[in-house]
């Protein structure tokens, strides 16, 4: 028998998810927070005893371990990145503070600007100048490159981005400042902009740069640590990291460019909704995810989720490399409710895994969602919790939600459903937002639970948008680390070039998309992938003249790379009757008479490899599920005795209906009153809003 291991590590829990033959273990514990790789050996550990096997056994009969983390989010979150110069041309020291004119909140004129990664003192400039066609107009000054590199090391610095102008067309400079940097400070960390994002505008390069040499150091050094442990434990193979982009490459290939895993844990998740929805006949999804830190959403259409660039704005900083669209709310079962100037409030701040909040028992003192929901009785302090791995208290639980319901004048009882009704509200108005901005209306959608909470919320919520029917898999508790084994192996990366769409010079789309191709060919072959057994997707981007965007469309289908035989005097007009295709589709309108411009090509380069099998339908006869046991609960209609199901003994064909709440080993799902659950021929769960 051999395994394949999924891995998610989010703030509060690490989750995992074995996959075996076509049998699925699951298992979650807490993170640790002062080294995260602890707690992925502490799993692998506990697998490795469930499988009845020695560490080292285990990790040998791995095939493959690939990981989502969310290290590089929490470093902006928490702003405790690297110490970061950046060495860019000489009159463009503040371009990163200009960003785009872009105000997260137009109409809020106090709003602070983001916390600066490069304050002005550690942002310096060098003589030179490279022209937007690779010449080089003036050269570049190496004495003011060394005077800049001992002004930084003044500072303390300890990662350096390089952002010059127009590198991506000539990196020459680019390479040469690099190497001074290197010599005048050794042991810096470097970002170069050709090598992070290689392409136009100048702003986007420059910020995702300087976000890169950010969180860089934070994510190899926890990279090397954890591949250090995984290697002395007996694991023989690489270690495939999760990429933003919904794809998974080998550490070494994420090392040129950490900047790819930033919110590579919500991004498994999200195709893992795409395998099963698609598998299960529901191609058209609203994904929601709610942790123990945070709620994310999505929106897979059409059974896609495709990665999208240039406009991610992430954490008040403009990160240009391809990701699959999240968004994200500091709400989780760790959110701590306060109140503030009289108003319930709930999060963004979490109480994480240490201390966690209080029902945890390991020092919490303020209350938080997942002690809402034991007070509400949710969950219970004579359940399994976790797994088994600890049990819940209600020590301190009820004092702390009296404090907080004394400034309004109630008891705590309402107090703790109030945090229940906030947090709800938080984030069904989030979804409005999300699905209105992309012109959906959710009633025409499905939507799809996971995380440890998602289930606990997911009817209700569903309820405030108008959907009718929510999935909830079995595997939902670690639905993310599932999905790091339904993503393929896969290198997204783009070049610039400009030019009108009836004059494009092949030789030099043939030259760049040649350059993508060998660095596909170099990666892919060092995580042992053969070149026929890629699949190279060759897309362009294009836009009308005086457009500020661009759209990205494919132009070429390959089994195999190095094939550029389309690449010819003929793809200018392919190129403007695929652009106008996908412009309608997108704006529903096309410029009459108006010659698009190319601003870019991009190769999408993916390996097919196994992913969990999915089953869809209901062939068994249906069954009235018997509930184990009677507790006094809240699920919205006051407290009233509410029957406790065990998920452990359902079966095919089970069905419940609410009031009700079903006990998983890793989370809970709540079936509120007008709806019911059935159980599908996979084990997955189907709710449905009752007429």
């Amino acid at each position: 028998m051999t395994y394949r291991i999924g891995i998610d590590v989010g703030g509060t829990f690490t989750d995992f998810a074995l996959l075996k033959g076509a049998d699925v273990v699951l298992h979650k514990n807490l993170s640790t927070p002062q080294d995260r790789s602890i707690g992925v050996m502490t799993g692998l550990k506990k697998l490795a005893e469930i499988e009845g096997l020695p560490l080292g056994d285990f990790l040998r009969r791995c095939d493959a371990i690939v990981h989502g983390t969310t290290i590089a989010d929490n470093t902006l979150i928490e702003m405790n990145g690297a110490v970061t110069g950046l060495i860019t041309t000489e009159g463009f020291r503040d371009e990163i503070e200009y960003r785009r004119g872009y105000k997260e909140d137009i109409w809020d004129v106090r709003l602070a600007p983001p916390i600066e990664i490069t304050p002005r003192r550690r942002r310096l400039t060098v003589p030179e100048r490279i022209l937007a066609d690779g010449s080089v107009y003036k050269e570049l000054d190496e004495a003011a490159v060394r005077a800049c590199c001992r002004r930084l090391k003044k500072q303390g610095v300890e990662s350096v981005a390089i952002s010059l102008l127009f590198s991506f067309v000539n990196p020459a400079h680019e390479k040469r400042v690099a190497g001074i940097v290197a010599e005048e400070m050794p042991g810096v960390h470097l970002s170069s902009s050709h090598e992070v994002l290689p392409r136009a505008p100048e702003y986007d390069r420059t910020s995702t740069t300087v976000v890169n040499a950010y969180v860089a150091p934070r994510v190899t050094s926890y990279l090397e640590k954890l591949v250090d442990r995984l290697k002395s434990a007996g694991y023989a193979h690489q270690l495939m990291v999760m990429q933003a982009s919904g794809g998974v490459m080998t550490k070494e290939y994420i090392e040129g460019a950490p900047i790819r895993v930033l919110a590579s844990g919500p991004a498994g998740g999200v195709i893992g909704s795409a395998h099963v929805g698609g598998a299960k006949g529901y191609p058209n999804l609203l994904c929601v995810d709610m942790g123990g830190t945070s709620y994310d959403m999505s929106v897979v259409m059409n059974g896609a989720a495709p990665a999208e660039t240039g406009w991610n704005m992430h954490h008040r900083y403009l990160i240009g490399v391809p990701m699959v669209k999240v968004e994200t709310l500091g709400a989780g079962g760790g959110s701590i409710c306060h109140v503030n100037k009289g108003a319930l409030e709930v999060g963004p701040a979490s109480a994480g895994s240490d201390p966690g909040p209080i029902c945890y028992g390991r020092g919490g003192q303020r209350p938080t969602i997942t002690d809402a929901l034991l007070m509400l009785g949710i969950l219970s302090a004579d359940s399994d919790f976790a797994g088994g791995s600890f049990s819940l208290t209600r020590t301190g639980v009820v004092e702390a939600f009296q404090q907080l319901a004394e400034p309004m004048g109630y008891g705590a009882e309402q107090a703790a459903f109030d945090c229940f009704r906030v947090v709800n509200a938080n984030m069904s108005q989030a979804v409005r937002r999300t699905v209105a901005g992309k012109g959906i209306d959710p009633k025409d959608m499905v939507m799809l639970a996971y995380g440890g909470n998602g289930p606990v919320f997911a009817a209700v919520q569903a309820e405030d948008l108008g959907i009718e029917k929510v999935l909830v898999p079995k595997a939902s508790p670690t639905f993310s680390a599932l999905g790091t084994l339904v993503a393929n192996p896969c290198i997204d990366e783009e070049r610039s070039y400009i030019a009108a769409a009836g004059s494009l010079d092949a030789g030099k789309l043939k030259s760049l998309w040649s350059d993508l191709e060998a660095r596909a060919e170099k990666y892919f072959a060092e995580a042992n992938f053969a070149r026929d057994q890629v699949t190279a997707k060759y897309q362009m981007k294009m836009r009308y003249p005086g457009q500020n965007w661009s759209l990205t469309f494919d132009i070429k289908l390959n089994q195999g790379l190095h094939d550029l035989s389309f690449v010819d005097g003929s793809i200018g007009a392919a190129a403007i009757e695929s652009f106008n295709t996908r412009h309608m589709e997108e704006f529903g309108h096309v410029r009459e008479g108006e010659l698009p411009e190319v601003t870019g090509v991009r190769l999408l380069a993916y390996v097919d490899t196994p992913s969990p099998s999915v089953t869809r339908g209901f062939s068994a006869p249906v069954v009235a599920a018997k509930p184990v046991k009677t507790r006094r609960a809240n699920l919205g209609t006051g407290y009233q005795p509410t029957d406790v199901f065990l998920g452990a003994e359902f079966k095919p064909g089970h069905e419940v209906t609410g009031p009700a709440i079903i006990e998983e080993t890793f989370t809970t799902i709540v079936v509120y009153p007008g709806w019911k659950a059935q159980v599908d021929d996979a084990g997955d769960y189907e709710l449905t809003r009752l007429a």
